[in-house]
């Protein structure tokens, strides 16, 4: 009798998945690769930098920070975006 089969796809052999964690992103659960910085967060999602700000874990992370402020799981991540107008 045959198996029946995973609804999850295994990977291809000799394929490499990045491994991923999990962070809380403006109130939403989402997987994210493990160690991504905040500068990669942002390309990521396609936001740019210059508009926004950045919170971990209620703490302002810096600009002149985003490229070396690792996440870590769990992490509760706020970013808000600047709107201009009259």
């Amino acid at each position: 009798m045959a198996r029946p089969r995973s609804r999850l796809t295994p990977p291809l052999r000799g394929s490499y998945i990045p491994p991923t964690m999990q962070l809380k992103l403006n109130g939403e659960i989402r997987e994210v690769q493990d160690g991504i910085t905040v500068a990669a967060l942002l390309m990521h999602l396609g936001v740019k930098a210059p508009r926004v700000a950045v919170e971990v874990n209620e703490v302002v992370v810096t600009k002149d920070r985003y490229d070396a402020h690792g996440l870590r799981a769990g992490d509760a991540v706020e970013i808000v975006a600047f709107v201009g107008g009259g």
